[in-house]
């Protein structure tokens, strides 16, 4: 067996989709060469795409912040003596008009990528006796993992096993080497907390070591940017100004010099993007065996507080109940649809941050009109929940939202609190859902204590289901939204129609619920001096779903 194997550069491992939606294996150089002509991504995971996508991010922020469009040299930050803000806006100006040819263009230069790859080429090896990508060579100390606990797909433990599992045999108890490269970069973003720190480590650090928590992603409520193509999602992505620095001097993972092997190690926030996305949150070690791997050894990494961290682009923010509390990252919760959160994402305002890659889309892709006018615009979550304690992966789940561009600029300003305030009344609507539902459970013969378990569910189960019911119709309206061809009048028809749309599915719905409910329902009975009945419910209900459009 070779020391030396698997280079990332050349081998195929990345997993991308075609225009006709069929999946195939490329290198990491093909995937950025050809990104023009993939449709996008395609690994096995949602979360394993951005874990691939962030390292792909990583060398397209180093290139071009050393070479132009074609590939010449030609630095965004170069030495200059005049005035340092003079300076700054010359840089950022430099950058966005990188950025512009870049998307004119349509594709990245052979020459910009292929010189790079060249000159780094020996850094990007899977297995190396010095320098394996991504890991500790000659990692003897850590938690010893089964391949299956390492395919996010399965992430099966000795004491965890998974009864209907998708791989069985040799497929399940082992990866090939590019299924193993992709799963190395998911377990560094996602994993879990089920690792142990050693004796060894805790006796260094004078008995005890810090927690890193899950791998970075994990802590956050991910969203990012999807476009046409794999290029235009890459560039859309490519944030040359965040937080409003100019991305100018990165250092990747692979350009350090050395890579720190010390366990649970807390670090400052990186500083530029490229460091970001190639953060080391494990120190891991890939075992292979006849040309397969096998096991993995891992030891938690780097990390670093997630108060304040705007400097991570891609994710959004809980605010703070406090003025002086920090803002933390926000996770998605499955059980909300993406669109149910649309000022969160979208909106920034005293009272909500949103995430630093929608900041660069508004602020410089359409606020300097670097995009096409009227771009349809595809917004992604995706997220790990995790179970108890965080020391295991329950679920992954994503969801995406289009509208046109314009809805983020300062024409869609207006349109942005309209939206918000229908999506308010959808929320006014579930609740009324629920308390018709609640109602005619009474009507039924059911209980209104609190000790009545069914009484307690009833909530959350009949307003998941009419929002599954708002879904598809909301994201329909909210897409044909195009603030450029509405004047007043026609706007508030387009509301009307969404509001009508809304109270007839509502209506529908309760309708649906009394005719669930038994005979006796109809009749009704007296509880704690009130009568409930089905007729008398739905009366209520209707009253009260009037009032919310009133």
């Amino acid at each position: 067996m070779n020391d030396i194997e698997f280079n990332l550069i050349d081998e195929p491992w990345i997993r991308v989709m075609d225009s006709e939606c069929n999946i195939s294996e490329v290198s990491l150089k093909d995937a950025l060469l050809n990104a023009h002509r993939y449709k996008s991504l395609g690994g096995e995971l949602p979360t394993q795409d951005i874990a691939v996508m962030r390292l792909m991010l990583a060398v397209l922020h180093t290139v071009y912040s050393r070479v132009d469009e074609n590939g010449c040299a030609s630095p965004l930050e170069e030495d200059d003596e005049s005035d340092d803000d003079e300076n700054e806006e010359v840089i950022r100006q430099k950058a966005l008009d990188r950025w512009k040819a870049l998307w004119k263009r349509g594709s990245f230069s052979e020459k910009a990528i292929g010189d790079y790859f060249d000159k780094w080429h020996e850094r990007f090896w899977l297995f190396h006796p010095e320098r394996p990508f991504g890991q500790i060579a000659r990692l003897a100390l850590g938690t010893d993992y089964d391949a299956p606990k390492l395919n996010g797909e399965i992430s099966e433990s000795s004491n965890k096993l998974r009864f209907f599992s998708m791989y069985s045999g040799n497929d399940k108890s082992t990866l090939t080497y590019s299924q193993a490269a992709r799963w190395l970069l998911y377990l560094n973003s996602y994993d879990d907390t089920s690792s142990k720190p050693t004796k060894e480590g805790k006796a260094k650090a004078g008995g005890s070591l810090p927690s890193p928590g899950v791998g970075w992603l994990g802590k956050l409520g991910l969203i990012y940017l999807i476009g046409n193509d794999l290029f235009e999602t890459l560039m859309l992505n490519l944030i040359m100004v965040n937080c409003e620095i100019v991305q100018a001097n990165q250092n990747p993972l692979w350009e350090q010099e050395k890579v720190s092997e010390s366990e649970r190690t807390e670090i400052a926030l990186p500083k530029d993007l490229a460091s970001l996305y190639t953060v080391q949150s494990r120190r891991v070690l890939l075992k292979r065996k006849d040309g397969n791997v096998e096991s993995y050894k891992l030891l938690g990494g780097d990390f670093f507080e997630k108060e304040n961290a705007f400097f991570e682009p891609m994710t959004v923010w809980n605010n703070p109940k406090k003025d002086n509390d920090p803002y933390t990252p926000r996770r998605h919760d499955s059980s909300r649809q993406m669109w149910r959160e649309f000022s969160v994402l979208f909106n920034d305002n005293d009272k909500n941050r949103s995430a630093g890659v929608i900041s660069w889309f508004k602020t410089y892709l359409k606020g300097q009109g670097l995009i096409p006018k009227r771009y349809l615009l595809r917004t992604s979550i995706t997220a790990v929940e995790y179970g108890d304690k965080y020391f295991f992966v329950k679920n992954v789940f994503s969801d995406s939202l289009t509208m046109h561009s314009e809805l983020l600029s300062e024409l869609g300003a207006d349109w942005r609190a309209k939206i918000e305030l229908e999506i308010s009344r959808c929320s006014e609507l579930a609740g009324e859902v629920s308390v018709l539902a609640r109602n005619l459970y009474i009507a039924s013969g059911g209980s209104n204590s609190s000790k009545d378990k069914h009484y307690l569910e009833i909530p959350d189960i009949v307003k998941a289901k009419l929002y599954y019911r708002l879904d598809i119709p909301f994201r329909k309206w909210l897409r044909s939204i195009d603030p450029e061809d509405f004047d007043e009048k026609m706007k508030d028809e387009k509301i009307k129609d969404w509001q009508s749309t809304a109270r007839k599915i509502s209506d529908r719905y309760a309708l649906e619920l009394v005719s669930q409910t038994d005979d006796t329902a109809i009749v009704g009975r007296n509880v704690d001096k009130q009568v409930y009945s089905s007729p008398r419910a739905l009366n209520i209900f209707r009253s009260r779903t009037k009032k919310i459009y009133a």
